[in-house]
């Protein structure tokens, strides 16, 4: 089912359709409408559109996005209560501080009753999603999982969503045959060049391997990108966003990129907010009823909480954080994240006021994708 307010049918949406004040660049309008109805936006548009920087224009392109998250998704903000089970990982990604070359990390997992009691946890708290995240970790004992992911649907009775990163098929189809739910493994750039620079030793090959088998196992999937990686352009961004269309994805996380000391990018400016935000409205004007969350490094970005305004550019879920107080530093992908010191339970609250300031309301409904709701197949063409 859709979710309150939203609607399944393609209405034709154009800027001037939607109530919003007129901008005085035509230009501008036409290409954000064409990137609207385009079955695959052109590059020049989208670019044009992460170029701007007039207030009148920005304006323009979050209302824009905030009239096609309307009528595709609702005013419903759903939450997803997240859990991060353990830190390792075996990779070495540039930009991340869980990176098997941060010697300085303590590094942890927690125990199936440590999980099974944070999924509790979720389901007290009335939200209807555990996503169950780590790092890429060799060792993970894909029974064991298994086992975690069959006790949370049959006791608990909630959605599940994996984010443990590249697996082979046969786990995938493990994981999915206990009843997991969804799946988030982010691309983080879709050009294979810079992909290949940020992330030594791995495939981006592989990478749109896992997503391709997610899709056609039945999975929800999602992806996403980081903005501001080294040598990323104004180009590399807009393809992100040709790959978000021609994906189908039913979840897209856009975040900004924050630097860690322990990483070789520690002396990289972090990611600008103007720009993440204008990648998270294009993302919903080409994806339209596609889950997208106002990431916590969004509300960690400089120290401050800018999530209401990815809420305001079209995004429409916000993940708190059930992982346990002890560990929860420790999952430390990049420094000073918001909300690792509260205690464990307090920010569905904290979301609900915030998300009442903007005019909005916090939906409890398990949010399943909504691709299938109308007449759009679930397909992932990379």
């Amino acid at each position: 089912m859709h979710a309150r307010g939203a609607k399944s049918r393609d209405c034709g949406l154009r800027i001037a359709d939607c109530g919003l004040k007129q901008n005085r660049n035509a230009h501008f309008e036409e290409s954000l409408n064409r990137i609207y109805a385009a079955e695959r936006p052109e590059l020049a548009d989208i670019e044009a559109v992460l170029r701007i920087g007039d207030p009148e224009e920005l304006h323009t392109l979050f209302d824009f996005a905030a009239a096609v998250r309307r009528q595709f998704v609702g005013d419903g903000v759903l939450l997803r209560g997240i859990i991060e089970f353990s830190n390792i990982c075996r990779n070495t990604c540039l930009y991340c501080g869980l990176s098997r070359s941060n010697h300085r990390l303590p590094r942890y997992r927690l125990t199936r009753a440590q999980i099974l009691a944070a999924a509790e946890q979720i389901r007290a708290a009335g939200i209807k999603t555990v996503v169950l995240q780590s790092g890429e970790e060799d060792d993970l004992d894909a029974d064991w999982l298994r086992e975690i992911i069959t006790w949370i649907k049959s006791s608990l009775d909630l959605a599940v969503t994996l984010c443990v990163g590249e697996r082979s098929r046969a786990e995938y189809q493990l994981w999915r045959a206990a009843g997991a739910d969804r799946y988030l493994l982010k691309i983080e750039t879709s050009d294979p060049d810079l992909y290949g620079q940020l992330h030594p030793g791995m495939s981006f090959a592989n990478r749109r391997r896992c997503l391709q088998d997610l899709a056609k196992l039945g999975y929800q999937t999602g992806s996403g990108d980081l903005v501001g990686l080294r040598g990323q352009t104004v180009t590399h961004l807009a393809r992100d966003v040709q790959f978000f269309k021609e994906g189908n994805f039913d979840m897209i996380s856009v975040g900004p990129f924050i630097p860690h000391p322990q990483t070789p990018l520690a002396q990289e400016p972090a990611g600008d907010l103007q720009m993440t935000l204008k990648m998270t409205a294009l993302a919903r004007i080409v994806s339209r009823s596609v889950h997208i969350p106002a990431t916590t490094a969004i509300g960690s970005l400089h120290g401050r909480d800018e999530r209401p305004k990815a809420l305001a550019a079209g995004a429409n879920v916000l993940m708190p954080n059930f992982t346990p107080a002890p560990y929860r530093r420790q999952y430390e992908i990049y420094p000073n994240k918001r909300c690792i010191s509260e205690d464990v339970g307090a920010c569905p609250a904290c979301m609900e006021q915030m998300v009442a300031r903007i005019g909005r309301w916090v939906d409890y409904s398990r949010g399943d994708s909504l691709k299938n709701a109308g007449c759009a197949s679930h397909t992932i063409n990379l």
